[in-house]
Order: structure tokens, then sequence, then C-alpha cells
């Protein structure tokens, strides 16, 4: 160290004295010039212009580099060698890549919290960051795929009641803007008697193929002891459900067929009122009284809406398994709702204003994320969600 680095301090200490903390940026630039210059001495086993024979090389000016920092943008003259076997590289920067990847993975958890790359932006830049770009955000999510990968492959156990569900989202592939499935499913607890998000898979389809895949591995991950199921009918789930969970009772969420029914209605009046019609179904306290009730049902509209009764009489039994459970059970049991409005409309929160994706990987990070907070939220709730000594029916 000689006098002119040295006299770098007096400028410091000045700052420091005259803007306090506010000037850390400004005062950790010089300072880590300074530290770097003085790493590159060590080095070279030699000072600035000094003989030795210990010399392994020399010096060879500086070269300017933006390091992104918890402190903001910081611009330094990164010392470079000449005439050595290995490449000098200051260690402060290698430390400070720690502090870095905790300022990305902040970026990150931002994006994946459904913030706009404009907006992280906007955000880092009231911190000091120059020009983030989205390729920066996309390199700083990927940072989290490890912790979300190993959440998606975690060990599973036994679990009781299990509900599965798919939603889509705007995915580019090749150029081209296409819908990519997103099947997730919620398994409850004998154990715990609380929800658990068990895993999620996204690929651009909803066909068998990758219902099966999904459920095989949730099967591989340990998942056993499935008792009944609980969906909606969406394509190519009931031949993977058969073929994986083949013997387990399946029930057709009650809510998406009473919207089906109103879809295949003949006119307004019949619209409004088959809702009420079937929750007098759905209601019922025993199986044969629902059906029953069913049978009532779908002979009233045989004559003067056909279509409407076969439709009744070929679905809604597929809606009356829930009348296998115990009673108190039924309610929450007979719909896919608890996946429906605490996962489907937080992952639709999170997405609508990235609305296109730039590839299924990215798609996948965003809505594990989401998935892993929701888990750990239930996980550390203090109700449950079914009781299980209430075992009467």
């Amino acid at each position: 160290m000689n006098d002119t680095d040295t006299a770098v301090l007096e400028p410091i200490l000045k700052l420091l004295i005259e803007q306090g903390p506010q000037a850390m940026a400004e005062i950790v630039t010089p300072l880590l010039n300074l530290a770097m210059r003085f790493e590159r001495e060590q080095f070279l086993q030699a000072g600035a212009y000094e003989r030795s024979p210990d010399r392994i090389g020399y010096a060879n000016g500086t070269k300017p580099k933006k390091v992104d920092t918890p402190l903001g943008t910081l611009t330094l003259d990164i010392p470079k060698t000449r005439g050595t076997e290995e490449p000098f590289y200051p260690q402060a920067l290698e430390r400070g890549c720690r502090s870095d990847r905790a300022l990305q993975i902040a970026i990150a958890e931002m994006y994946v919290r459904g913030v706009s790359t404009r907006d992280v932006e906007k955000v880092m830049g009231h911190l000091g960051l120059e020009s983030l770009s989205s390729s920066q955000v996309s390199r700083a999510s990927k940072m989290l795929d490890e912790g979300l990968e190993n959440w998606r492959n975690r060990p599973l156990g036994e679990i009781a009641y299990l509900i599965l569900d798919a939603r889509y989202e705007k995915v580019r592939m090749n150029g081209i803007v296409t819908d990519a499935a997103v099947l997730s499913a919620i398994g409850v607890s004998r154990e715990d008697e609380k929800r658990h998000l068990l895993g999620v898979s996204v690929k651009l389809s909803e066909a068998e193929v990758h219902w099966r895949s999904f459920l095989q591995t949730l099967v591989e991950r340990g998942l056993r002891g499935v008792e009944y199921i609980v969906s909606d009918d969406h394509a190519g789930l009931k031949a993977a459900r058969k073929a994986v969970f083949g013997g387990t009772p399946w029930h057709r969420c009650q809510y998406h067929l009473a919207q089906n029914a109103i879809h295949h209605a003949p006119n307004q009046k019949v619209k409004k009122e088959i809702g009420g019609e079937l929750r007098q179904i759905w209601n019922a306290r025993t199986l044969a009284l629902a059906e029953q009730e069913l049978n009532q049902l779908v002979e009233k509209y045989r004559t003067t809406a056909p279509k409407l009764a076969q439709w009744l009489e070929d679905n809604v039994p597929e809606g009356l398994t829930v009348f296998q459970l115990p009673r108190k059970h039924r309610v929450r049991m007979r719909t896919s709702n608890a996946i429906e409005r605490a996962v489907q409309q937080e992952i639709k929160r999170r997405t609508v204003k990235i609305r296109i994706f730039p590839n299924v990987e990215s798609l996948l990070r965003v809505v594990t994320a989401v998935l892993v907070e929701i888990d750990e939220k239930w996980s550390v709730a203090r109700d449950r969600y079914i009781i299980w000594d209430a075992e009467e029916v």
C-alpha cells in the first residue's frame, strides 16, 4: 500500500461524515477497488513498481465491471495481470457472489409471486440496481429450481382422500402460443387430518398419458392407502385413474356437475331451477334418498327436456360416491373446491400478470413455488380439515 492508496481513505471518511449510511454504495466502491489492488499485489508477490525476486507477474491496469450488490449496482475497477501462470480474480468479488445470490433469490421470489418483470425492474431500480432485463429475472428464477424440484420429488406417505384438478396456462412454444395443462393433487391425511399439496405436473396435454404419468409419480414417491378420489371429469383422467388406482372409489365433483347440467338445460327457466333441484339430491341424508330424488328429477324432464333427462341419468350418479363416506366428511369431500379455491385461484392471481410463459419450465417453476407456499401455510395451520373420529354414516 502506498501513499496514494492511503489517501483514498480521506474522502471516504469525509463522505461518511457528511452523508452517513446513505453514502454506503459510494463509499464501498473505492474501498473495494483498494482491496482488489492490494489483493493483486499479494498475488504478484510484489507491490507497484517494486523490484522483487519473488515477483510472479506484472500489473496490467484495470477493467471496469458493473456488479449488482445489495447496495445497488457498483462500477468497479477490476485489476488485471499479465505474465502469470494462473489468471487473477479478486476474492472480494467471489465472496460478494453470496450477497449477489441473495439478491438474485429476492428477484426470483418477486417473479414467482406474480410480480411482472417490469415491476421487478422498477423495485430494483429504487434499490439502485440498473437495467434489470427479463433474461436476468429468468436466470434469477432458475436459482430456485433445485429447491422446487426437491419439493416435487419429496417422499409421500399414507393419504386417505385424494383431490385432483387441472387448469391451463398460456405458453409460447416455437413461436406459437399454446395451452399447457397444469395437473395438481391434494391429499388429506388420517394422521394429522390436514390437507397436503402432493405434487404438480406441467405438460402441453391433459391426455391420459399425462395424467397416468403424474399419478404413477405420486405412487412411486410413496403415496399409499388412498380410499377415495374426487375430481371433475377431466380428459384422460378416467382411464389413467383406473390404471393407477383401480378399484378406488371415484367421486365426480358436484359443483362441476351442476355447472354442466346448466349448460344442458334447454331454456332459461330450467337453467334457473336445475341448480336448486340438484342441491336437493346432494343434501339427501342417505344414498337411497339421493337416488330417489334423482329418479324423480329425471322423470320430471323425461318429456319436456329428454336430452337433459338422459344426461342427468347418465352423469349425476357419478356425483353420489361421496355417500360412502362418513356423513360429517361429505361437505368437505363432495367437490374439488379445496383445490379450486385455495390453489387454482392463487395460481391464477400469480400468473395473470405474466399472461404468456416463455416455456413450460418457467410455468412449472412459478406454479411449484405457489404450491410450496400454500402447503407450508396448511402444515402450520391449527385447524383440522377432516376429523376422523366422526365415523358415523
